[in-house]
């Protein structure tokens, strides 16, 4: 913007511009005139501009180890506590056989190898939509492939964005053609991929209430192992205290819980793997012969159902896989595939092996395998380190937590909430207060009721692998018509993994009446919550875009000598990005005075992770240029923060005289080519900082010879603009209050009236949303029926 300035301060200097000096502004500018489309929908006013953002996966060294190393601390608690409890989970009945054991640690091996090594850090962490991981991101990724998104806000511009510009997929590919096109024409698939991401959403945040409680009792469990006059219920109560004291811990962000966690992480991994070892030599070398899969196939032979039903417990081995995906958008691709490749998966494997060896000399010790397989010097350091280590494991999936629901809530499918960015440093860290309280309170009130792992994880497997199941299938599709991916090798993935997890899915499911319910439950009426503000914040947009007004309305406005224009800058906020809304002439007839400049402003969210700064703005002049009422879109991506009011009625206003500037160029070069195109140009918004000018419009253009006449009146605007600027700004916020029709279904009316109406009643206003201060703000009523 710097650029800008600077040419035109040349303009408003004494001398004239010269036509070098014009060409040399639109060529920076890129105004084009091959994307001026319909004034009615805002249509191909955004070009691509040339600033492709530099994403985490581009990070230095430095930055991608202090990464890495933050996400020991913030990912992997959960996966690297699964060992206090996966044998016990197992083999509830005891080992009845020998190679019973080699079998579960052969079913734990490649378990671990297949899905969070092969599956997620080396296929779906690339999956990300500019760094951004997590259900919400594969969704977003479709829909910017595929018009499969239910708003009906998609405009061709978007697609033009620097972070949204993605390679069309080629015509020789008619798979991925014929796959859009399915997608595009089926509304059942647009819905089907929707619930699947809420669903994917409801069991992440379920995986999230049940982390900390399975975690933290299995490790305080320990105590009673030297403490015999503990009984459970002081577990129970220990287990609360420090899971209260966690949670009062996020308040602090990722970045700075990230740091503090992640030396005790990593001694947890150096303590459970030199564990592992230690029993792996001095108990049973011989188990290292589980990592021939023969043994997994042996002993489903030898236990049939029970083999079956026993997946339900080795499935609890990559608890907390799903947050590595989740959790990208506070680190890297790269940071997560050191962390994991080189310091939890041999770890784990150490750790697992051990177990086993222990085991294969200890049978009965089955049910308290980790503390039991303690050296006996070492014993307190690792029941202290355990307790720490299950402390953190639930900072994994909250971190996943809080990130999946910002992608949800900037796309209109969450229920208004506060998001607070807690890091400078690296974006996508954030942290949701009532989210945290709700996860608290649900987490604590579990531990209390279930008291004991047992049904806990008979829940927790459900959770995870229903998650993980969601995530191949969406990336499945992402392979077949973004990454147009050889068919024989999606095929091997979809096969291979989908057998894998359907196979667990289905042993989870059977232990659902013992507490498998749990998750289900709570992801249902998470999904129900989000799918009611969704229908109802979609209706809504539909109702605005049919009563929209019309500019008749608007050019009768101006001539009513009854409204006043009072001096100063009214922002008239709509969700609307195609018209002007219904609310304008409530107000007016409310308040029969308008100011000087009026602005509609939409804050139109995008299906992308951020929106550069210099696309974020689109205007277009509204009627006549002596009106001086404008329609704005200001575009962000779901990780955007919308910026304090002072430091968006700057960045608008500035925009806003750029626009009228460059607008001023487009009439006058307009006004030599032809009658047909000055007329287009007029009717049109160009954007700062986008497009590409046609070469030929140019050189005809500039033979023409150059007029100051439009910079003269565009400086004239521009002066007004200022000068309202400093009498003030005014936010217009019409409070729409969202009814079912008369004729509507006792569904609908319980949906909307009641349902819809108790969410938006008892959460955030839009005014705090977006930190509009009191004195700065009039707000006006209007009912919708829909």
């Amino acid at each position: 913007m710097g650029d800008f300035d600077q040419k035109s301060n040349e303009i408003n200097g004494d001398e004239a511009p010269t036509t070098e000096q014009v060409e040399k502004g639109l060529k920076e500018r890129k105004v084009s005139w091959t994307k001026l489309g319909r004034i009615d929908s805002l249509n191909r006013e955004a070009g691509k501009v040339s600033n492709e953002p530099g994403h985490k996966n581009k990070l230095d060294w430095r930055t991608t180890l202090s990464l890495a190393f933050q996400s020991v601390g913030v990912i992997y608690g959960d996966v690297g506590t699964s060992p206090l409890y996966v044998y016990s989970s197992t083999f509830l009945d005891g080992i009845k056989h020998d190679d019973d054991l080699l079998g579960v640690l052969s079913l734990i091996i490649y378990t671990l190898a297949i899905s969070p090594m092969i599956k997620y850090v080396f296929i779906v962490l690339w999956a990300n939509d500019h760094g951004n991981g997590g259900t919400f991101a594969l969704y977003s990724l479709i829909c910017r492939y595929a018009k499969v998104g239910l708003m009906p806000n998609q405009q061709p511009e978007d697609r033009e964005l620097s972070h949204y510009k993605l390679d069309t997929p080629s015509s020789q590919l008619k798979r991925a053609q014929k796959i859009k096109g399915g997608l595009e024409n089926s509304k059942f698939m647009q819905i089907l991929l929707f619930c699947l991401t809420i669903l994917g959403i409801g069991m992440v945040i379920g995986d999230g209430i049940l982390t900390p409680s399975i975690s933290v009792l299995s490790a305080v469990g320990g105590i009673k192992q030297s403490a015999k006059s503990l009984n459970q219920d002081a577990v129970v109560w220990i287990s609360v205290v420090i899971l209260i004291l966690l949670f009062s811990a996020q308040r602090f962000g990722t970045d700075k819980v990230g740091s503090t966690f992640a030396p005790i992480i990593l001694l947890w991994f150096f303590f459970i793997s030199g564990i592992g070892l230690y029993n792996l030599f001095k108990h049973d070398v011989t188990v290292l012969r589980a990592f021939n899969p023969m043994y997994i196939i042996r002993y489903f032979q030898r236990n049939g159902k029970a083999a079956w039903v026993s997946l339900g417990g080795v499935v609890l081995c990559i608890t907390g896989t799903e947050a590595m995906f989740a959790d990208l958008g506070h680190f890297s691709v790269r940071a997560i595939q050191i962390s994991f490749s080189g310091v939890v998966f041999p770890a784990l494997l150490s750790c697992y092996i051990g177990q086993a060896a222990y085991l294969s000399k200890h049978k009965d010790d089955v049910h308290d395998t980790f503390y039991k397989s303690i050296p006996g010097p070492i014993y307190w350091p690792t029941f202290v380190i355990a307790v720490a280590a299950a402390i953190i494991a639930s900072q994994a999936m909250i971190s996943a937590a809080f990130a999946i629901i910002t992608q949800a809530l900037s796309l209109g499918a969450f229920p208004r909430v506060k998001v607070v960015h807690t890091s400078a440093k690296y974006e996508g860290q954030v942290y949701i207060p009532e989210l945290n309280y709700f996860i608290m309170i649900a987490t604590v009130l579990i531990t209390i009721i279930f008291r004991t792992t047992e049904q806990i994880g008979n829940a927790y497997g459900i959770a995870v692998v229903s998650v993980m199941v969601i995530t191949t299938n969406l990336v499945t599709l992402i392979m077949l018509f973004i990454w147009k991916t050889s068919i024989w090798l999606v095929a091997l993935f979809y096969v291979v993994l989908l057998t894998t997890e359907v196979t667990y899915l289905s042993a989870v499911l059977y232990k659902f009446t013992k507490g498998g319910y749990l998750p289900v439950v709570l992801a249902l009426m998470l999904m129900s919550m989000m799918g009611v503000w969704h229908y109802v914040h979609i209706k809504r947009y539909r109702f605005e875009l049919k009563n929209k007004v019309s500019g008749d309305f608007v050019r009768d406005l101006v001539k009513n000598q009854d409204v006043n224009r009072i001096r100063g800058i009214g922002l008239l906020y709509s969700e609307l990005v195609q018209g002007i809304p219904p609310i304008f002439p409530h107000f007016v007839n409310n308040i029969p005075s308008i100011h000087s400049v009026l602005v509609f402003v939409s804050i139109k969210r995008i299906p992308v992770s951020k929106v550069a700064a210099e696309e974020r703005f689109l205007f277009r002049q509204v009627e006549r240029k002596d009106y001086r009422m404008f329609r704005c879109v200001a575009r962000y991506g779901y990780n955007d923060a919308v910026g304090k009011s002072e430091e968006f009625e700057r960045d608008l206003v500035q925009n806003m005289k750029e626009f009228i500037r460059y607008e001023s160029y487009v009439l006058e070069y307009g006004s030599t080519e032809d009658t047909n195109t000055n007329q287009l140009a007029a009717e049109v918004v160009s954007v700062p900082h986008s497009g590409q000018i046609a070469a030929s419009a140019l050189s005809s253009n500039s033979s023409s010879g150059i007029h100051t006449a439009p910079l003269v009146d565009a400086d004239k605007e521009i002066e007004f603009v200022e000068t309202a600027m400093e009498k003030g700004v005014v936010y217009l916020l019409g409070e729409t209050e969202v009814v079912a029709e008369e004729n509507s279904s006792i569904l609908k009316k319980a949906v909307v009236n009641y349902f819809y109406h108790f969410m938006r009643k008892n959460l955030r206003e839009s005014d705090k949303i977006l930190s509009i201060p009191h004195r700065k703000l009039l707000k006006v009523g209007m009912t919708y029926e829909i």
